[in-house]
């Protein structure tokens, strides 16, 4: 009995460890990053919002950074959580989301994904020149 207890648990009962902690594939993490699952959720929005306005939207580039650049006297309360720069001519439009300004405001995931749907409507609204709930239903006080 002692001995599959050995095999178990280590000496100090913190469990077993070795493969089972280990990826799958050398080099490549088992979970997904932060910056992967933000950029998932980023993308999911953006298909609804673009399948519903592309007619109207032209050509948009999404992107995702990590942090604006900004000086160094710049205000932290007034960080900017995306960027939108207007195409002219064969230039598209680029929308850009900052990851770690819109992370910092947020606690948990749902919360996470209302302000994500939150600036990309905003965001859209802008281009389009309408309310930012006729973008997306989900933000409310829009009819469908």
């Amino acid at each position: 009995m002692v001995n599959q207890q050995r095999r178990r648990r280590d000496r100090r009962g913190r469990g077993m460890r070795g493969p089972g902690v280990l990826p799958r594939r050398p080099g490549v993490p088992s979970l997904p990053t932060q910056r992967q699952r933000f950029d998932s959720l980023v993308l999911a929005l953006v298909k609804d919002i673009d399948a519903r306005w592309s007619d109207r939207l032209g050509l948009v580039e999404y992107a995702v950074e990590d942090a604006p650049l900004i000086p160094d006297d710049w205000d932290a309360a007034n960080v900017p959580l995306s960027s939108l720069i207007r195409g002219s001519g064969s230039r598209p439009t680029r929308l850009v989301l900052f990851r770690r300004p819109i992370e910092r405001r947020c606690s948990g995931r749902a919360e996470l994904e209302a302000m994500v749907l939150t600036v990309l409507a905003e965001q859209v609204a802008e281009l389009l020149g309408i309310d930012p709930e006729q973008v997306d239903p989900r933000l409310g006080g829009a009819p469908d």
